[in-house]
C-alpha cells in the first residue's frame, strides 16, 4: 500500500521531444526532488534526449548527478566567496553574477548571469567595463539571464533582452551563446533571427517534465476505513466527528509532502477571495486535502500523520474499500512518492 506515481511513459516522452523540437540547443534543468522524479531518472531522460548539457540547482547536486549524466553540468546557484569547496569534474560550469565572483574562479567554465527584471541577482550594467579583464582568466561559455514569468506591467521579455544583448556588444564583451530562461518558442525564435551569430539556448524544467498534466497522475492507497457517527471521537487531538461517515486512511503524509504547499502569487478578486476563505477554514481546523473520491476533494478528518492521511467521507459519499486508490492533486516539487509505476 503507498503513494504511487503512475506515468505515461510514452506520452510523457513525447512531449519531451515536442519542447525539444520547439527550443533547439534546449538545456534540460534537474534540481531540487528531480521535479517529483528523482535526479537518476531525469538524467536518464536528458541523456535519451541527447543534451549535451543538463542544468543543476547546487554544486551539491552536481557532486551526485555526475554519476549519471556523462555530458556538461551547469550549475545554476552563483558561486560566492567562501562557499564549501566540493570537488567537481571540469566538465561543471559555474554560474557567477558578479566580477568579485569571476575573479575567484581562475581557470574554471563559467556562465556570467546578468540582472534581469527579477532583481534576484547578476552583473549591473556599470560592472561591464570591469568584466574585461575578469574573463581573461576563465572560460566563459557565454551569458545567461533568468526572467520573470509574469509581466503585469505589460513589458516584452524579448525587448529586456535585447536590451542585454545591446549592452554587452556594446561593452565588447563576447556573445557566443546566450542561456535564457522562461522564453516562449516563438519569442525565442524572434532572438535568434535577430542575432544570428548567437546561440540561445533555453534553460527549461517545469515546462519539460511537468508541461503535461495528463501524462502523470499521484493516487494513495485506501489502507483502513472506519464508519463513525455524529460526535464520536477520534484521532491524535479526539475530536468529534461533524456528521456520520467514514474515516479513511490513505497512504501520503507528511513525508511524502502531503500537506506541504508553496504560497501561490494571487491575481484577481476570484482567487484572493477563495484563500481568504480557505484561511478562515483553517482557524476551525478545516483543511481540504488533496486526495479526491467520488468526485470531490476530501476534507482532512485531522492534520495529516508523517506517512498517512485521516480523511472524513460523509455518508452521502460512496464508501472507499481498503485496496482501493484516491487520486491526489499534489506538487510535484514537493511530492516523495513510494513507488513510480510505468504505464
Amino acid at each position: 500500500m503507498a503513494l504511487t506515481l503512475y506515468v505515461d511513459t510514452a506520452r510523457w516522452r513525447a512531449h519531451h521531444k515536442h519542447v525539444s523540437e520547439q527550443f533547439p540547443g534546449l538545456v534540460p534543468v534537474c534540481k531540487g526532488n528531480g521535479y517529483g522524479f528523482g535526479h537518476e531518472r531525469l538524467a536518464d531522460e536528458a541523456t535519451r534526449l541527447g543534451s549535451d548539457i543538463l542544468a543543476v540547482g547546487t554544486t551539491y547536486e552536481a557532486a551526485r548527478i555526475k554519476d549519471w549524466f556523462g555530458g556538461d553540468l551547469l550549475v545554476l546557484t552563483p558561486f560566492r566567496r567562501g562557499e564549501e569547496p566540493v570537488p567537481l569534474p571540469d566538465r561543471v560550469i559555474r554560474s557567477v553574477s558578479s566580477v568579485d565572483g569571476v575573479y575567484g574562479l581562475v581557470g574554471a567554465r563559467v556562465v556570467i548571469e546578468v540582472m534581469s527584471s527579477m532583481k534576484r541577482h547578476g552583473v549591473s550594467e556599470h560592472d561591464l567595463p570591469q568584466l574585461h579583464a575578469a574573463i581573461e582568466n576563465v572560460r566563459l561559455e557565454g551569458f545567461a539571464i533568468h526572467l520573470p514569468l509574469d509581466r503585469t506591467d505589460g513589458s516584452d521579455a524579448v525587448e529586456e533582452v535585447i536590451g542585454w544583448m545591446d549592452r554587452l556588444r556594446a561593452a565588447r564583451l563576447p556573445l557566443h551563446t546566450m542561456f535564457v530562461s522562461h522564453l516562449k518558442a516563438e519569442e525565442l525564435a524572434r532572438l535568434q533571427q535577430q542575432f544570428p551569430q548567437t546561440r540561445f539556448r533555453a534553460r527549461i524544467g517545469t515546462r519539460l517534465w511537468l508541461g503535461d498534466h495528463e501524462a502523470t497522475e499521484y493516487r494513495g492507497a485506501v489502507l483502513d476505513v472506519t464508519p463513525v457517527s455524529k460526535g464520536d471521537r477520534f484521532g491524535y487531538r479526539q475530536q468529534k466527528a461533524a456528521s456520520d461517515g467514514w474515516l479513511v486512511v490513505v497512504a501520503g503524509g507528511t513525508s511524502h509532502g502531503v500537506g506541504l504547499e508553496a504560497p501561490k502569487a494571487l491575481h484577481g478578486v476570484m482567487p484572493r477571495a477563495k484563500g481568504v476563505a480557505r484561511a478562515g477554514l483553517a482557524t476551525v481546523n478545516r483543511n481540504l486535502s488533496p486526495f479526491v473520491w467520488g468526485g470531490k476533494q476530501r476534507w482532512f478528518a485531522e492534520p495529516p500523520h508523517m506517512q498517512v492521511s485521516i480523511l472524513f467521507v460523509p455518508s452521502d459519499a460512496p464508501e472507499p474499500k481498503v485496496g482501493e486508490e484516491l487520486v491526489a492533486h499534489l506538487r510535484h516539487t514537493t511530492t516523495q512518492f513510494d513507488r513510480i509505476v510505468e504505464r
